[in-house]
């Protein structure tokens, strides 16, 4: 006589039960990814961020105005930012560097002219790719405001 075996000893029961536990394992998995790597591009304060656009908009537009002009050019991790138009600023310059999408990457400095009126950054590494570059002047009476594609030892216009 055939005797039957114990369901739990049987192939098919446990290749039923295991295809269910991977889509759930993988779920789990799937869910503590999407807690452990937060969106950085959401802000919490996202109204009054976009209020606040509308009076930058106004140091952008008087920068244009008074023809404010700078050249970004890189050496390696050096930054060159010269004045090539407007009036004369010898004063400190707000100087920030967003990453599009790296949040931890983003630079924020304040910068000074050397005798030439050139203002050198010293970054840790090179910057390459695309880049939002803001200069604002110490006083906060002007602002540029550019989106550029950083390449080594590639000169840009900021205007």
């Amino acid at each position: 006589m055939n005797e039957q075996q114990a369901w739990y000893k049987q192939f098919w029961p446990w290749f039923l039960i295991f295809l269910p536990l991977c889509a759930v394992i993988a779920s789990l998995t799937t869910f503590k990814i999407a807690l452990d790597n937060s969106d950085s591009l959401v802000a919490e304060d996202y109204y009054k961020q976009g209020k606040a656009i509308n009076m930058d908009l106004s140091k952008v537009k008087y920068a244009k105005q008074i023809g404010m002009n700078f050249s970004l050019e890189q050496n390696g991790n050096d930054l060159l930012l010269t004045q090539h138009g407007g009036p004369a600023y010898q004063a400190a310059l707000k100087v920030e560097f967003y990453h599009p999408t790296l949040a931890d990457r983003d630079i924020k400095l304040t910068a000074t002219a050397d005798a030439s009126n050139v203002y050198r950054i010293t970054v840790p590494a090179t910057l390459t790719g695309p880049w939002e570059v803001r200069l604002e002047s110490y006083d906060g009476k002007w602002r540029i405001h550019q989106r550029v594609q950083l390449k080594d030892h590639a000169q840009l216009w900021l205007n």
